[in-house]
């Protein structure tokens, strides 16, 4: 698997990358990050430019004290000649009137930067996983695709708003405090580096320890989202198996996990941030005991002094703040790793180069010479050969782990064969354009899922520039017509979330209606009545038999009253073919499937 793979689907759980991996995971966050600021490269600029002079102008400020006390007042006090003092004075506010005024279009800049960033991520993820095959979304939890989503897109929003502007601000307001102070006070400004290096020390072992902590405290926090998110979408399992005691245990060591992590946190600040201060606060001292002999002296003016002292004390006021930048920064750069795995994920069943259209298809189905294994150790259909004809109704029949649905999942493509092919009319299924696959070939699941919305739009999602009068033909074909008519708004009644106004029978039915309204050459139906009760299965008997018609249809079902309206049975073991014929004449035979019709007869008795 590659490192994206590794770390998007396994990573979550792994705080133990090899340098190789640190590296390649690195690469590939600032590769995402470089795509995301090339949009913005002119407004980058121009962002710079604002910062550089606001900077510079807020700097400024103490040198025209110094300027202001050891030129200006003695010609005020000599010569009765303000105009020195004055100048100053006005060079001070506009000084600050510009520096004002250009921090404010910088905030500006910055939020228009981040919103489209975080826009063009957050659209990137749902389009990209969007169109990852099923092999990626039935590994990758889908708490785990909502941490992306939410906590991880928000630690990087937080980056972008403030984080950003701590770290930029800071670091040029550093360095031109630190040029500043060697041109009011050489000697101060010699101080002053010589507390870089304890500073130096201070932050690396800061970054060394949180880099681990705020890798964890990611790890922590998406396990709390995914621990949260599979309880609530499973709830019914969850009272139906009295299972909250065991969430309550869980998620609570969830909890004591992602509190302790954070208090480690916690703690490292707490040796950072004094650390900072008392560096300060010993350079300043420095500063003001080897200033105030030099005044004795008389070898330094008062006004530098003072000036030398507001710039040691301006110097390290940006430090705790870019400690909080690294606060910021580890928990984005942890963040933008995981979306950026997601993002270098390769869709399974990846688009053709040089698509082949195909407008109408007649709906023959070939299977040549197909392997096909989720693992490479776990085959599941091997040299699997069939031949289906156009408009022929296939019944597969197997114990659990035969290999039906495999076979119905690569037929729809969402997986492609290890080897082999898949045709339909002769083209292979990888080389088909997908607008004219989707058409083509349909598939219902057992799983009928309606989406928020009406009745009536969960119909026409088979097709979306349905008529009214299209949307009740199909319902009125598959015998869904009737209940749907009963509903407090008919057509237009909302069937809430995931569909929870309609019975599992009645949702079954409308995916039917769905179905027919989009007029797939080829249907599959994926045991797409084991959720109709006997009496609204036998309601649906006529309306299958409308939908399957003048089409090439495949059955997957247990209920083999369902199969009796097949043209053809095919009995599926262990990924191979062991019976193929009409009902009637397996039924009249001695094999496995007379045996599971004779079974299936003495369980209605």
């Amino acid at each position: 698997m590659s490192i994206a793979g590794v770390e998007g689907v396994e990573g979550e759980e792994r705080n133990d990358f090899t340098k190789a991996e640190s590296k390649q995971i690195r690469e590939r966050s600032l590769r995402l990050l470089g795509s995301l600021l090339r949009p913005e490269r002119a407004r980058v600029i121009l962002t710079m430019i604002v910062v550089i002079i606001s900077t510079a102008a807020q700097v400024a400020g103490p040198a025209l004290v110094a300027y202001g006390i050891d030129k200006g007042l003695p010609a005020l006090l000599d010569g009765r000649d303000w105009m020195p003092l004055g100048l100053i004075v006005a060079a001070y506010l506009v000084a600050g009137v510009v520096g004002a005024v250009l921090i404010a279009w910088y905030t500006v800049l910055t939020a228009k930067i981040s919103q489209a960033i975080l826009f063009d991520l957050r659209t990137r993820v749902f389009l990209h996983t969007q169109q990852l095959s099923l092999e990626f979304h039935e590994s990758y939890t889908s708490g785990r695709i909502i941490s992306r989503q939410t906590s991880d897109l928000d630690s990087i929003k937080e980056l972008l708003d403030s984080g950003i502007n701590q770290l930029v601000q800071g670091a040029l307001y550093m360095v031109f405090v630190a040029v500043a102070m060697f041109w009011v006070d050489g000697v101060s400004g010699l101080i002053l580096f010589g507390a870089l290096v304890p500073l130096a020390f201070l932050t690396r072992w800061f970054q060394k320890r949180s880099q681990q902590l705020f890798r964890r405290t990611r790890v922590a926090s998406a396990r709390l989202i995914v621990q949260f998110v599979e309880t609530m979408t499973g709830i019914r399992a969850v009272k139906a198996f009295r299972k909250e005691k065991r969430n309550e245990k869980e998620f609570g060591d969830l909890v004591e996990d992602y509190r302790d992590v954070n208090s480690k946190v916690i703690q490292l600040f707490g040796i950072f941030d004094p650390g900072l201060v008392l560096i300060g606060n010993v350079a300043l001292a420095v500063v003001l005991v080897a200033g105030g002999l030099r005044v004795a002296a008389g070898s330094l003016a008062i006004g530098a002094l003072l000036a030398a002292l507001l710039y040691t004390r301006q110097f390290f006021a940006p430090a705790q703040d870019m400690a909080m930048f690294y606060n910021s920064y580890q928990s984005a750069a942890a963040a933008l790793e995981k979306i950026s795995g997601v993002l270098e994920e390769k869709p399974g069943v990846p688009d053709p180069v040089s698509p082949v259209d195909l407008w109408t298809a007649s709906g023959a189905v070939n299977f040549d010479g197909v392997e096909f294994a989720y693992k490479k150790d776990r085959v599941i259909l091997p040299e699997f050969d069939l031949r289906i004809p156009a408009g022929q109704t296939i019944a597969l029949v197997g114990s659990t782990g035969a290999g039906k649905s495999t076979l119905a999942k690569l037929m729809a493509r969402f997986y492609d064969p290890s080897s082999g092919r898949v045709t339909l009319d002769d083209i292979d299924l990888r080389d088909l354009h997908p607008k004219d696959l989707r058409r083509a070939i349909v598939m219902v699941t057992q799983e009928a899922y309606l989406f928020s919305g009406s009745v009536a739009e969960n119909i026409a999602l088979g097709k979306p520039d349905a008529t009214r009068d299209e949307i009740v033909h199909a319902a009125k074909a598959v015998g869904a017509h009737e209940f749907i008519e009963s509903l407090p708004g008919g057509y237009d009644t909302d069937v809430n979330k995931r569909g929870g106004r309609v019975s599992a029978g009645q949702r079954q039915l409308l995916s039917f209606a769905r179905a027919f309204l989009a007029d797939p050459v080829v249907l599959i139906l994926d045991e797409a009545t084991a959720s109709l009760d006997i009496p609204s299965e036998r309601l649906v008997q006529e309306g299958l038999t409308t939908l399957l018609a003048d089409r090439t249809a495949i059955i997957i079902a247990h209920r083999l009253s369902t199969v009796a309206i097949a043209d053809r049975v095919l009995v599926m073991e262990h990924g191979r073919i062991v019976e193929d014929g009409t009902p009637r004449d397996l039924i009249a035979g001695t094999g496995r499937f007379a045996q599971l019709h004779a079974a299936w007869r003495e369980s209605l008795v």
